[in-house]
């Protein structure tokens, strides 16, 4: 037996089979030669959720949860936050490599090029209720774009491809505003492509009456802070989204408005609403030792803390936190701030939540900077969806390259009736199982 193999004894048939180790995982075809008999299907693995189950090779993002560790393309979250622009990561997640400066200056021309939208699509967007979700909107909008590119069917056309790319990065800021000006009913407010990437979605979200609209370069920075920390994020939901239906060749707008509807869920996209939430529900600081109490007997969870990849601080939430101090700087800081470093103070010196490495994850203060910068609670997802686009083009295009990937299609585990005679109306009782079906 070599060193890079497992070796499994069947107690069924009592055969002994070896199955070959490569980067730490199996194979799981190998396991269909593990048989009782010759018409058996062979065995499979059971992993609700893919607990345990990797579904691709990925050379994007890396994450280590228990030692809170968050790279893209090998570079550390901090660096990047700290010296890039959301463009420039972008380029990053896309490429393989940072851009030099002739790169980036034509990537971001090529991206500035797109930001308009044709004016059909306001028709779209117009006809959504006067008070609909922004993210509803958005997401529809970005599905109904594909039936104004049809040559974004060819997605093994490489030029091709990369303008779906470009245009996608360039308008989900355009669609996000306008989402929001919809929804609060005032004129939409076209790209300005004098302003830089998160500016002009400033102005798109913001401007009044002014002739032209000049964002606070800190409020600039953080956004783009913001998105870089969001821009990907490996294996998540709406990833699995946008690879599970991008494996059927579906066009990128249809696979970006399949990911961004797993985005707009509770647990996922609008988590960070969810902590401000929690934070406006315990209202003071002399109340959060009774919030606490109530948490442990398991009457509701602490919002914002644990995650289902890390087992330590959040890399992303330290960075966060410290945008937080330079935007309420300008906006002047939230009563909800101080509530909130109370809670993350206590839970971190609580045995409970200690043991159980419950840490500050992203959405504990990206909503209170979020709200601060005036965004309404509604806008939070949309906002993870603009910096999220970057991400989910990277894995749809890695995924397109794979030679090992095919249409996606889980196995089950058949638990229902087998076959049986069809009942006439007049002999059923209606007493079936429905419960369970």
């Amino acid at each position: 037996m070599t060193q890079n193999t497992l070796k499994i004894i069947d107690s069924r048939t009592a055969k002994e089979y070896e199955i070959s180790i490569e980067d730490g995982t199996i194979k799981a075809m190998d396991l269909r030669k593990i048989k009782v008999s010759g018409d058996d299907f062979g065995l499979m693995t059971y992993d609700p959720a893919f607990m345990n189950t990797a579904s691709c090779k990925s050379r994007i993002t890396f994450i280590d949860g228990d030692k809170g560790i968050l790279e893209y393309r090998g570079y550390p979250i901090d660096q990047l936050a700290e010296k890039s622009t959301y463009l420039e990561v972008a380029y990053l997640l896309l490429h393989g490599e940072l851009p030099t400066e002739s790169q980036l200056m034509d990537w971001t021309t090529n991206i500035t090029y797109h930001t308009f939208i044709n004016e059909n699509i306001k028709k779209v967007m117009d006809g959504f209720h006067y008070n609909a979700h922004p993210m509803g909107v958005f997401e529809a909008t970005l599905g109904a774009l594909s039936t104004f590119y049809p040559d974004a069917k060819e997605i093994f056309n490489e030029e091709l491809r990369w303008k779906q790319i470009y245009r996608l990065i360039a308008k989900v800021p355009t669609i996000a505003g306008f989402a929001y000006r919809h929804r609060v009913g005032m004129q939409y407010s076209y790209p300005d492509n004098d302003l830089s990437y998160e500016g002009n979605f400033l102005n798109m979200m913001f401007k009044t009456t002014e002739l032209k609209y000049q964002p606070n370069p800190v409020l600039e920075r953080a956004l783009s802070v913001l998105f870089i920390l969001h821009a990907d994020h490996e294996q998540n939901c709406s990833t699995n989204a946008m690879r599970s239906i991008g494996s059927a060749h579906t066009d990128p707008f249809s696979a970006i408005g399949g990911a961004a509807a797993a985005l707009y869920g509770p647990l996922h996209g609008g988590a960070n609403e969810m902590v401000l939430r929690m934070l406006s529900e315990i209202g003071s600081i002399d109340k959060i030792p009774e919030y606490i109490k109530r948490v442990k007997t398991g009457e509701f969870r602490l919002m914002g803390f644990g995650h289902r990849v890390y087992k330590n601080y959040d890399p992303r939430a330290r960075i966060i936190k410290q945008i937080a101090y330079e935007v309420f700087e300008v906006t002047g800081k939230d009563p909800l701030l101080d509530i909130a470093l109370e809670l993350e103070r206590i839970a971190l010196e609580d045995e409970y939540f200690v043991k159980r490495k419950l840490y500050p994850n992203v959405d504990f203060y990206s909503g209170i900077i979020y709200r601060a910068m005036k965004f309404p609670v509604d806008m939070f997802p949309v906002l993870f969806a603009i910096a999220r686009t970057s991400g989910w083009l990277a894995q749809w295009a890695e995924m397109l390259d794979d030679s090992d990937q095919k249409i996606a299609r889980p196995r089950q585990i058949y638990l229902g009736h087998r076959t049986r005679s069809y009942q006439p109306m007049a002999q059923r009782d209606g007493k079936g199982d429905t419960a369970k079906a």
